[in-house]
């Protein structure tokens, strides 16, 4: 048992440390770029809610109810 616990302990570590990545200096600035970034941008955000609500249809989560077509 216990050497079952320690080479599963083992693997995940290993998977853990694979995860990891050095970035040189000069890699920063293209990682820095708002393209990179995890969020939308707001334009693109706005727009989704847009359509969100319009295809719920009721009171979505965010309190605005109606639906059809989204022309609002």
């Amino acid at each position: 048992m216990r050497r079952r616990i320690g080479v599963a302990t083992a693997v995940l570590a290993l998977a853990l440390l694979s995860a990891c990545a050095t970035v040189q200096p000069w890699e920063r600035g293209t990682l820095a770029k708002p393209v990179m970034s995890v969020d939308d941008p707001p334009q693109e955000k706005t727009q989704k809610l847009r359509t969100y609500k319009a295809k719920e249809g009721g009171a979505a989560a965010t309190g605005v109810g109606g639906g059809g077509c989204g022309c609002n």
